[in-house]
């Protein structure tokens, strides 16, 4: 994200909207121009991107994109301070967008009202200088890491849930979060069943904001390459650099959405009938996790597998994998 070296005059005039921050040594005029012409994407107007687009339009870094296909709901509340009572309903990019022009009208701030995928992650990463997930879906974290790596730009992600919670800078010259976790985990939370201290994702949200500024000025050293967690329950924090990680060999097992489908690849629902009473699609086998294993499938088809969040279809994929299947995807339908 290098800039002209000349500072634009209108950066070295006083502004008293910065002033508190433009008089740090690591900022001034120079960086507070970085700041306005950086272009961030922002993945996520939740709980974790309510805290980021405040941070960063408060900085007053110059051009957000905001993408979330939710809407404001009253348990939101407690953790996303974007929003007010009169914002339930509406889409929360909509309504962050509208938060973030209040809080500074400086800031230029464009919506997508729609899920982040593969079919359309390459378009809005190549808009950005840099991209922040904070989508609370792991799907999106791989979907992200996938597309930044293949265009040099830096990710950084972060989760929280209960009172604990990362955040990492991959990508942008560092490993990608393949690298770092290359399989996913065997079962994963969600606020809704584990619950959030609303303090807790403050605390990480505005550490994942610091970070991406940190990036944004080019500070040295640089956070890219690694990863601080957070235990707010112990007040203890941690972390390790990844920077030696090493990516993954082979091709990496894909995520796609259903529209990436096509009429020749075998869909297979992991799913029950209680969980999807309806498979993912008309002609798709339902086949169970623990029989995956030793499914007969034929090997001369893309098989799709697919789940809710695409956990349950990324072990899956992997465990085809062992069994010498090449040409796999995951699918992960969402709710």
């Amino acid at each position: 994200m290098d800039r002209s070296d000349q500072v634009n005059p209108r950066y070295a005039r006083h502004n008293p909207r910065y002033a508190r921050q433009a008089v740090l040594a690591e900022i001034g005029p120079a960086g507070q121009q970085r700041l306005a012409e950086a272009r961030v994407l922002v993945v996520g107007a939740g709980g974790l991107g309510s805290y980021v687009l405040q941070a960063l339009a408060g900085a007053g870094v110059g051009h957000l994109a905001i993408i979330d296909h939710d809407r404001v709901d009253l348990s939101n509340l407690h953790r996303q301070p974007l929003f007010r009572m009169n914002d339930i309903g509406r889409p929360k990019a909509e309504a962050a967008a509208e938060a973030v022009r209040a809080l500074n009208p400086e800031v230029e701030s464009r919506t997508s009202v729609e899920r982040l995928q593969s079919d359309n992650a390459d378009r809005f990463v190549e808009q950005a200088d840099l991209v922040v997930d904070a989508a609370d879906s792991l799907a999106v974290t791989y979907i992200l890491s996938d597309a930044c790596m293949m265009q040099a730009k830096p990710l950084v992600s972060a989760s929280v849930l209960e009172q604990r919670g990362y955040v990492g800078a991959f990508c942008g010259g560092a490993p990608s979060y393949r690298a770092v976790f290359p399989d996913m985990p065997t079962v994963i939370g969600s606020c809704a069943q584990n619950g959030v201290f609303g303090s807790a994702v403050g605390v990480l949200g505005s550490l994942q904001a610091h970070i991406v500024l940190q990036l944004i000025l080019g500070h040295h050293p640089s956070p890219l390459g690694r990863l601080v967690t957070v235990d707010l329950k112990s007040l203890s924090f941690g972390g390790f650099d990844f920077s030696a990680a090493e990516e993954p060999t082979g091709t990496p097992i894909p995520f796609i959405s259903l529209a990436n489908v096509e009429r020749a690849d075998l869909v297979v629902e992991l799913r029950d009938e209680s969980e999807a009473p309806q498979p993912v699609t008309a002609e798709a086998l339902r086949i169970l996790p623990a029989d995956i294993g030793s499914a007969e499938l034929p090997h001369d088809r893309r098989v799709v597998l697919c789940c809710r969040s695409g956990i349950r279809a990324f072990r899956a994929a992997n465990v085809l994998r062992r069994r010498g299947f090449d040409r796999l995807a995951v699918l992960a339908a969402g709710e």
